[in-house]
């Protein structure tokens, strides 16, 4: 059972509260709203949360063998689905069209971009190669569910370590993480996926990191993914608002300086984890 819609106050009320810069939870235009982040007792378990949004993303890794196209890479797989537990939006077995955008969005983010190396997961040519998979769990909509679930999927990447190994021959010897310390995986970049909203009225400002009533009453999304270098992933557009030549360029201008900023907070966030856990940063 879908949610009412909302009702035309509230329409109302939004639209002239963002035609004068307002947002109901008092953030600015292109203010986002501050993540958080909490970690299970494994490496690679980690939530994240935007507000009341919250996404669950787990790594784990096996020794499979590759197929004969890419002999010397290492495989990478995202799994995500968006449970009734998150919002009474979805249902369970029937991907809603919002479920479908931001699977393929993260597969391009986080896949794609080739931000992690996969040469490096490389055992034996042709033989064995390390099949790191993503699990992300969508524990709740406040909105803007793409963004977090980027952000909780390369924070995941990036505090997973898996087992050292070593190689005699054709033997492989996984060795336990009481004998040698586990290896971080080569992450070569660290995109981030930022959001913005428009509207119907022309002169109601984009905004950033839209909540659930703003994005469900927007015209149009305009989703950023990039990193801290200003290296631009991906670029995707959804909804029939037009949007000008130097109006794109300067949300992309926005994004950098956001890009920046999640860019240090993760850095910050993982490292107070690892001190917790002393655990060895490669």
């Amino acid at each position: 059972m879908r949610p009412p819609s909302p009702s035309i106050p509230e329409k109302e009320f939004l639209f002239a509260s963002l035609k004068q810069s307002l947002r109901l939870d008092g953030r600015s235009a292109l203010e986002l709203r501050t993540p958080t982040f909490t970690y299970g007792p494994e490496l690679g378990w980690v939530e994240c949360s935007l507000g009341k949004t919250r996404v669950l993303a787990h790594v784990d890794g096996k020794m499979v063998k590759p197929p004969p196209e890419r002999p010397f890479e290492g495989m990478i797989t995202i799994h995500s689905e968006i449970s009734p537990m998150a919002s009474s939006d979805y249902e369970i077995g029937r991907p809603s069209d919002e479920e479908v955008t931001i699977t393929r969005m993260l597969d391009k983010v986080l896949k794609r971009s080739d931000a992690v190396d996969k040469e490096s997961l490389c055992i034996q040519a042709g033989q064995r190669v390390w099949h790191i998979r993503l699990t992300l769990h969508f524990l709740s909509d406040a909105g803007n569910m793409l963004d977090c679930a980027c952000l909780a999927g390369i924070v995941a990447l990036k505090h997973f370590r898996r087992p050292d190994i070593e190689v005699i021959g054709d033997e492989v010897i996984v060795h336990a993480p009481t004998e040698r310390a586990p290896v971080p995986l080569a992450i070569q970049h660290t995109p981030f996926c930022l959001t913005f909203a428009f509207f119907p009225d022309s002169e109601t400002s984009p905004i950033l990191d839209p909540n659930q009533l703003e994005q469900r009453l927007s015209a149009g999304l305009l989703s950023i993914a990039l990193n801290a270098q200003r290296e631009l992933c991906v670029l995707q557009k959804l909804g029939g608002v037009p949007l000008v030549n130097d109006e794109v360029l300067r949300l992309v201008d926005v994004a950098v300086t956001k890009a920046q900023e999640l860019n240090i907070l993760v850095d910050t966030s993982l490292r107070e984890d690892w001190a917790q856990r002393k655990v060895e940063v490669r």
